[in-house]
């Protein structure tokens, strides 16, 4: 049997804000932190994090300067109990400092790119986090490794519930115009 390494014994309020932001960044790499308990997640394989990052550049083209982009960054959902997730890609302000931690009031767009591991995750949790944190648009894409079953699910959020409701299911080139103008063209992504 192999012990736990340290940062792994969680006080019995589960991890804090605090605790979080001492842990070095190496191990944060590696893990999502929900209700104070830690998840950790094992990485993408290469076709998922390919997408993504070739998703992020199209995004970055086209939402100009007031907008940054990142991919696998955390973005701090609630401080306590502590929700800290990594997203796949993250759309946010530009005007935020680098230093300053990543919330939902700072992104205009948050995408995840369904892995095996990740169904429940992708399609049930996060997406009811990101809506409660108030994030405008969310993106699921699905079947990365086969350009015939390849779909992107985009949500746009109710206001007034804090819930995505569907915009579209995207299973080949399209284009939107918010919150920028963008045109993706899904299996030239593969």
């Amino acid at each position: 049997m192999t012990a736990l390494p340290d940062w792994m014994d969680l006080p019995s309020a589960g991890l804090s804000a605090d605790d979080y932001d001492a842990l070095p960044e190496e191990i944060c790499r590696r893990i999502e932190i929900v209700d104070g308990a830690i998840v950790v997640n094992p990485a993408p394989r290469r076709p998922h994090q390919i997408f993504a990052r070739r998703l992020a550049n199209v995004l970055e083209a086209a939402g100009g300067p007031g907008f940054e982009v990142a991919t696998d960054v955390d973005l701090r959902l609630r401080d306590v109990p502590l929700l800290n997730r990594r997203s796949d890609i993250v759309v946010y302000s530009a005007a935020l400092p680098s230093d300053a931690v990543l919330k939902p009031e700072h992104c205009v767009l948050v995408v995840e790119v369904m892995s095996p591991g990740s169904v429940t995750a992708d399609q049930i949790d996060k997406p009811g986090e990101y809506a409660a944190g108030g994030i405008q648009h969310f993106w699921r894409i699905e079947n990365t490794d086969d350009a015939a079953k390849l779909k992107l699910f985009r949500y746009q959020l109710d206001p007034t519930t804090k819930t995505y409701t569907p915009a579209a299911v995207h299973d080949g080139p399209f284009a939107v115009t918010d919150p920028f103008t963008v045109k993706v063209d899904l299996a030239g992504l593969l």
